[in-house]
């Protein structure tokens, strides 16, 4: 199993970036997808998760209306477009597998991992 996220970089305020989580090893369709952020000396935060048909999303209000997140089953990938990006949200962006069906972004639900990508915002 392997989740590899990818997208990451160094922003201005105000830029966009889109990040990649590409699943292997696990049947992608059976398992929603979220995406989590981890800033230093803070606690791991969940950021959006999406369903296993991607018809439904869900976000933490802090990025409500700036982040977008989509799957494309054909390709075992799950997005994560970041608009309007604040200094806030530099971070390490984990994406996890999750085999329930609670709409929760408590990270005990899910299951498996990727490794991480930074996300700096800053001028």
């Amino acid at each position: 199993v392997q989740l590899q996220a990818s997208g990451g970089g160094l922003v201005q305020p105000g830029e966009s970036l889109r990040l990649s989580c590409v699943a292997s090893g696990f049947r992608f369709d059976a398992y929603a997808i979220a995406w989590f952020r981890q800033a230093p000396g803070k606690e791991r935060e969940g950021v959006s998760r999406i369903s296993r048909s991607g018809e439904n999303t869900y976000y933490a209000d802090s990025v409500k209306g700036r982040f977008t997140i989509s799957r494309d089953s054909a390709k075992n990938t799950v997005y994560l477009q970041m608009n309007s990006l604040e200094r806030e949200d530099s971070a390490v962006y984990y994406c996890a597998a999750d085999g329930g069906f609670v709409r929760t972004l408590s990270s005990k639900h899910y299951k498996w991992w990727g490794q991480g990508t930074q996300v700096t915002v800053s001028s």
